[in-house]
This record gives structure tokens, sequence and C-alpha cells, in this order.
């Protein structure tokens, strides 16, 4: 499954593969230095420490690198110690899901783990949901992603759209939306929408009386802004939704099928789609209950969760895609890769590197992206050239370009019992767990500098 070299990792920037001789790797040379530029791992011992921080954590390198792994166009299977990581990983994982599953974060968890565009972890615990005889979970539970549908879907159309030229980040949303016309709205940009601060409140149930998107954007237009355009930085899902309506004005298509069609087909992501029909009982068992909504006549089985996206159709910018541990994974290695998986591209490294930094002092977000905040579902250990996104359902995607490395968790924390916030800790740990089993790099405390 696997062959005894493996990259070798390099002190002054850790690539997320090693660059030989494949264009995948050539593109991921392009990426691997453009987003080590600016974030450059210094030396723990001279990074100064606030005083009130906590000293910093290292774990000295444990003898020579070991030798290398050959370039894979798409990621293959291998132990933790081909990629530089402790071969105790897989039972401290196992150890850490199994507690939380009994102490209710959700009935069941799926993982994908990677370094160096190798999966040392894809895996599944639990159950679908909590009734007698439910299916176990393994790497094909089929979950609902909640917003991880903005980084997934929607961010990477609006990147691929502006690479091409068709969407401008500092034009108005009115010029590609002329319905949005409310005057205290004619100044918000995309990019204001993508960093989340373009003055729209954070939820409304809107759900309760509108239905379909012409409606949602009719409401978004005449509710009044929570703060000036570009004076805060509020999390908010009607970011999405506009976004969404922006991209599938431009592409003259919806946003699933744009979707479709540039980015899951191409990468073989065949268990992502909105809307997954579930008529097929088979394709059905895959798919995690979430929770039991009267609204919608019972429990939802492959129909989002979210109300405001089933009221908008099940197809909406914020929330709505249902995915896999495998296919999230395929996902997170084609950022690493520089925008090139399996010899397929889809985007630039520069503009990879561009959307995931961070774009300001003063918030942890990038462009649709988030970044590593204090007590964030990042955990203590990634690093601050990382990137990553939650979802309400308990989902969760880091990336972290210094170490090569993501971990991608899915859960149903929302289901019959009720909404779990166990699933909390159980991100956390997780995140540390998988930076400490990185044995050929210093391990920096950054959540204590942030």
């Amino acid at each position: 499954m696997h062959d005894s070299r493996v990259a070798p990792y390099h002190s002054g920037m850790p690539l997320s593969r090693r660059s030989d001789v494949s264009p995948v790797s050539g593109a991921l040379v392009v990426i691997s230095l453009t987003l080590g530029a600016g974030c450059v791992r210094t030396p723990v011992a001279s990074a100064p420490a606030p005083a009130s921080a906590s000293p910093l954590t290292v774990i000295p390198t444990p003898g020579p690198p070991p030798p290398r792994l050959p370039t894979a166009a798409r990621l293959v299977a291998a132990p933790p110690a081909a990629v530089g990581m402790d071969s105790t990983l897989p039972a401290r994982l196992d150890s850490i899901i199994r507690v939380a599953i009994a102490e209710g974060a959700a009935p069941g968890v799926s993982i994908a783990v990677g370094r160096y565009g190798r999966l040392v972890l894809l895996k599944g615990y639990g159950s679908l949901d909590y009734s007698a005889g439910s299916p176990v979970v393994d790497a094909n539970t089929i979950y609902d992603l909640a917003s991880l549908t903005k980084v997934i879907a929607t961010t990477t159309s609006a990147m691929i759209l502006e690479e091409t030229g068709k969407l401008d980040l500092d034009r108005t949303v009115r010029s590609y939306l002329p319905e949005l016309d409310a005057a205290d709205k004619y100044t918000i940009t995309v990019r204001m929408l993508l960093t989340h601060t373009g003055g729209l409140e954070a939820y409304a149930p809107l759900y309760r009386d509108r239905r379909g998107r012409a409606a949602f954007i009719s409401e978004i237009n005449a509710r009044p802004l929570a703060y000036p355009p570009g004076s805060q930085t509020v999390y908010s899902d009607w970011d999405m939704v506009l976004l969404q309506a922006v991209i599938e004005r431009i592409a003259g298509m919806s946003l699933d099928n744009f979707a479709d069609g540039h980015l899951f087909k191409p990468l073989g992501m065949t268990d992502t789609r909105f809307a997954p029909d579930t008529n097929d009982r088979a394709y059905r068992r895959r798919i995690a209950p979430t929770t039991s909504d009267e609204l919608r006549g019972g429990p939802l089985q492959g129909v989002v969760h979210d109300a405001n996206a089933w009221a908008i159709g099940g197809v909406s910018g914020h929330a709505g895609l249902f995915s896999t541990a495998a296919d999230i994974a395929t996902f997170a290695q084609l950022l690493l890769d520089g925008g090139t998986y399996a010899n397929v591209r889809i985007v630039a490294p520069q503009t990879i590197a561009r959307w995931t930094s961070r774009q300001g002092n003063a918030t942890s977000r990038a462009l649709g992206w988030d970044t590593p905040a204090p007590t964030s579902s990042a955990g203590r250990y990634f690093s601050p050239r990382s990137f990553g996104h939650t979802g309400f359902t308990g989902t969760s995607l880091w990336i972290d370009p210094e170490r090569g490395l993501f971990v991608v968790l899915l859960m149903n924390r929302v289901n019959s019992r009720g909404e779990a916030t166990r699933h909390v800790q159980l991100r956390r740990d997780v995140s540390d767990a998988v930076q400490r089993a990185v044995l050929d790099a210093p391990l920096t405390d950054w959540e204590s500098l942030r």
C-alpha cells in the first residue's frame, strides 16, 4: 500500500508533498512556498511570549529525518510512521473519540487524517443514530456538513469565478444583484460577504414565513443592518446566501450544478452533493440522521438540518451540502497540493494562498475561511498559516500547510438526544492529538501566543 521511502522534513519550510517530477508536485512547490511566505516557522526558542502566556511546548526532533516517499498524484493510505508521525496516533484517536461518543458528543463520528498526500487514518466510530440496530459509521457514512458548505461549495465556487476574471471581490454586491437596493446596503462589497464584515445580522428565523431564494434576498434587503459595513466582523449566514446569488447570476446556473461540474465531479467526489436522493434505500442507510423536526414531518435524514437552508430549497450558500470523510479528505488535499489533484487543476496555488490568508489583525477571518483563534476547534498547535471551518451539526475541517496535514471530523451532534456540546472539546482534543503526533518538527503552542 505504501513505499518505505518517506518525504523528508525541511527545517526551513516543510512541503505538503515532495516535489520531484509530476505536474501535481510542481504545483505543490508553488503552493508550499506561497503559503509559507510571511509565516516561516521561527525557532521556538526565539519567539517572544507575553508575560501572561504559558511556556511554549517543544518536542525535540528525534534524530535524522525519515527517507522519502514517492510523489503521489492522489491520496493513498500509509502508516503514520511513513510521514513522520507517531505510530500510536490511531490508538490515541480511537480512545479520544470513543470516550467522547460514550459521553454523548454524537452517536457516531467519521474522521480522516492526512499528511504529505498520505491518509494515515480514515475511519468511522459508533452508529448513525441512537436507535437500536442503527448501521455503524464508516468512512463512507454521509453527513450533513452544515456550514462547511460555506467553504467547500460556495467559497471555492467564488474562488474559481474570481480566478477566471468573472468575479470582482471589490465590486458592490448590488452591482451583481440589483434587487439588493436598500440605501444602507449600497456599499457592501463581495469581499465583505467573504469576511463577514458587511453589516448583516448574524441570524433570523426567516424560514417561519419565507420560501425560496428570491423571498430570502428580498427580506435580507428589507431588514436593517446590524452595524455599518466594514466596521465589525459578525459571522452571518446571510453573507453566503447573497454570495450564492452572486455566483448563480454570474455563472448562469445554480450553485449545486456549478460546484458539481467545476469541483466535485472533476475530483471524483461522488458522495458530495446538495439534496441527496433518499429514494434509494441502500443509499439512505448511509446518511446519518440529524434531528426530528415536526415542521418538516419528523426525523431528518438526507434533508438539510438548517431550517433556513431548507426553506430556501435545500441548496443554499450557507448550508445544505452532504458528504463523507473520504470525499472531504480529497478536497483538503486539493488545497494542500496547490489547487491540482490527480492531475486535475481546479485553481492556482496563488489563489488558494490569497483566499486562505487572514484578512487583518483584528479578525481571524480569511476569504470565506477562518483561521486559528483562541479556544477555536483548531486547538493549541495548528500553525498561524492554518485555515479551516466548522459546521453546526458538529463537522469541522482544519488544514495546516506548514506541516502538510489536514484533519476532517464529521458527526451529527444534533441527533435525537438534543444538541450536544461535548463535540467542542472533541474537536480540540483531536486537533491537538494529531499535531502532537508530528515527530519531525517542533511542537509550538501557538494558542498561547494569539
